[in-house]
């Protein structure tokens, strides 16, 4: 027998209230321009992981399953897959340089590193079952933009404790995106949607120690998958508690020691996530922690034409929970990399660029980028503790070989709501993906248009044939 419906005050009741009754046309046009810049970014990236090892360990296993005869896209292979192993795939992919979209805090106590980010764990979960069912752009949209405002919300409301103490939210928030987009896709009625969340919510999982390696974009990959495979058990009728968010022994309690119901009742999509407080797009592949400090190098750099042989030290200041999460000090291998600020630091100053070729074990253990690295400073300041940990405000202090001090400071990087990019710019570096995956320019073409005009695509599979080998 199917769980009861939850109360009309369940807070599990409300998200899937918001779920439902949301149509397309409720999402204001803003939004809907936004969305489209991080769907064109999450392609890219999904193709230039396809790329990576990670991305070949995942093409070689789910071959050796025997998965291979599905009807769903591995973005940037030759796999056709059943929905829930395309989702794992292309979360894998679209997270596996560290270069995707992430969430702004709204909170001085929400630390930027909490929240999550939005794109991995979602849109492979809506890509995937609108390609399978024929499903139209717009029906994409907006399973895609219900995930990511449930995703984000709760990630925003959960106790800062979540992450601090070694979650990680783009696994544990992403599993229910990845679940409301499926949902949404499948319609649902609300007491099978409630068991969906219920089901995503027993899967929720990732631990932040794995930073720095393949765990990272397996967790975006996983949150993704199941996500899918919860609301496909839900649809079946398997059952579930149906007030898995609020209860005592539910998610926010067991996974963050409790919420703030302020954060997420009666405001989702009141505003949009994705445009207050926003959601940056990431200019380089590292932890979006490192950008404010990287923006403000290049400016430095280009300002004052700085050589690296005319640097003695560079001091690297921030809040606390910064050197919490960009733990590699001494990176020996381009996934620590992305999570070291003194390498960020150092390649900017060597080769006056951080790209996806820049992040490769071969440039990590160039020895003078070993050297500069020596030379980086990086921990708490004073005046960035202050700043609030809703802000990645970071201070450099450049010690010249000549006696100058050059000195910056930034609270967010470029790609940010302060300082967006615009759809051309995310155009270019989606080409660069392409690039780097060494994908056809005419294919490449066709989908920055695409996307750009999503709303009048009739059939997403138009889309995914434009994306597999």
């Amino acid at each position: 027998m199917a769980a009861s419906p939850a109360p009309t005050d369940s807070l599990t009741g409300y998200v899937a209230d918001f779920i439902i009754g949301t149509r397309y046309e409720d999402i204001p046009a803003d939004v809907l321009a936004v969305g489209k810049k991080s769907i064109l970014d999450g392609l890219g990236l999904a193709l230039s992981g396809s790329v990576a090892h990670s991305g070949e360990i995942v093409r070689d296993y789910l071959a050796a399953q025997g998965f291979s005869g599905g009807q769903c896209s591995a973005i940037g292979m030759s796999l056709k897959l059943p929905p829930r192993f395309a989702a794992f795939a292309n979360g894998v992919g679209i997270h596996a340089d560290d270069y995707d979209d992430t969430q702004l805090a709204v909170a001085k106590d929400r630390v930027y590193g909490l929240l999550t980010h939005p794109t991995a764990p979602c849109l492979p979960s809506a890509l995937a079952i609108s390609e399978r069912d024929g499903r139209s752009g717009r029906d994409l949209m907006l399973a895609y933009h219900l995930g990511v405002e449930v995703e984000c919300k709760i990630a925003e409301a959960i106790n800062p404790r979540h992450y601090q103490e070694g979650f990680h939210a783009t696994a544990t928030c992403g599993t229910f995106a990845s679940a409301t987009a499926a949902s949404k896709l499948y319609g649902l009625p609300k007491e099978a949607l409630l068991r969906a969340l219920s089901i995503a919510g027993s899967q929720s999982a990732g631990l932040r120690e794995n930073f720095g390696t393949m765990t990272k974009p397996f967790h975006a990959g996983k949150a993704a998958e199941s996500g899918v495979f919860a609301t496909d058990m839900a649809k079946m009728g398997w059952t579930a508690a149906p007030n898995i968010l609020e209860a005592g022994r539910g998610f926010f309690k067991a996974a963050g020691g409790g919420w703030d119901d302020g954060s997420i009742r009666g405001i989702l999509g009141k505003p949009w996530t994705f445009v207050n407080p926003g959601v940056s797009i990431k200019p380089h592949p590292s932890g979006s922690l490192t950008h404010p400090g990287m923006t403000k190098m290049l400016e430095l750099i280009k300002a004052n034409g700085i050589r690296a042989d005319q640097v003695e030290r560079v001091k690297v200041g921030t809040n606390h929970n910064m050197p919490n999460a960009l733990i590699h000090h001494r990176p020996r291998n381009e996934l620590q990399a992305k999570f070291s600020m003194e390498f960020c630091m150092a390649i900017l100053l060597l080769d006056g660029r951080a790209n996806l070729p820049e992040f490769t074990d071969d440039v990590v253990l160039r020895a003078d980028v070993q050297a500069m690295i020596e030379k980086v400073d990086f921990g708490v300041h004073p005046e960035a503790e202050a700043a609030g940990y809703d802000k990645m405000t970071t201070i450099i202090e450049i010690q010249m070989k000549d006696g100058r001090v050059i000195k910056g400071s930034a609270d967010f990087g470029k790609g940010s709501p302060a300082n967006p990019m615009t759809y051309e710019e995310v155009a270019d570096k989606f080409h660069g993906c392409c690039d780097f995956a060494k994908w056809p320019k005419e294919k490449a073409d066709r989908i920055v248009e695409m996307v750009r005009n999503l709303e009048q695509l009739a059939d997403v599979r138009e889309l995914t044939a434009l994306l597999v080998r």
